[in-house]
């Protein structure tokens, strides 16, 4: 069983050094299932589809499962998905000796930055760089699930 540990924070763009975004990857998402004790996520990213299922939360910790699908089967099951489609670019910068995941959204979310960073333990103590402006791990609003919703 794989888990997922994650930190998540809003990035404060005008403290973000921009020049360090160089090689993102689009990412297209949907969701099949937003139900409070499971979700269930397709994804293309880099040419290739992901079917993703993940847990309830418990913290900064729930089970996740992700699979490789045919990217064809993952064009047709965003079709499906609830209401709508997250568009976004991924950059991926190294900080502290952590690989923090900086999500730059465009569409209706155009100007959210979103920071994530995983651990390897629920109580991993992370070095924040300046440009992290507060954390939102335990805030529903900003799940990916749920600004599909919105």
């Amino acid at each position: 069983m794989a888990l997922e540990i994650e930190r998540k924070f809003l990035v404060n763009a005008e403290k973000f050094p921009a020049q360090i975004l160089s090689e993102g990857e689009k990412i297209s998402q949907g969701y099949l299932c937003v139900e409070p004790a499971r979700t269930v996520r397709v994804r293309i990213k880099g040419g290739r589809g992901f079917l993703t299922i993940k847990g309830v939360n418990v913290g900064i910790v729930r089970k996740e499962f992700e699979y490789e699908i045919p990217l064809d089967d993952a064009q047709e099951l965003l079709k499906l998905c609830m209401p709508n489609v997250l568009e976004k670019v991924r950059y991926k910068v190294e900080y502290a000796e952590k690989i923090w995941e900086i999500d730059v959204f465009s569409g209706r979310h155009e100007g959210l930055i979103l920071a994530e960073v995983e651990l390897t333990a629920a109580d991993e103590i992370v070095t924040l760089p300046n440009w992290i402006e507060k954390e939102v791990s335990d805030d529903p609003r900003y799940f990916n699930s749920n600004l599909t919703l919105i």
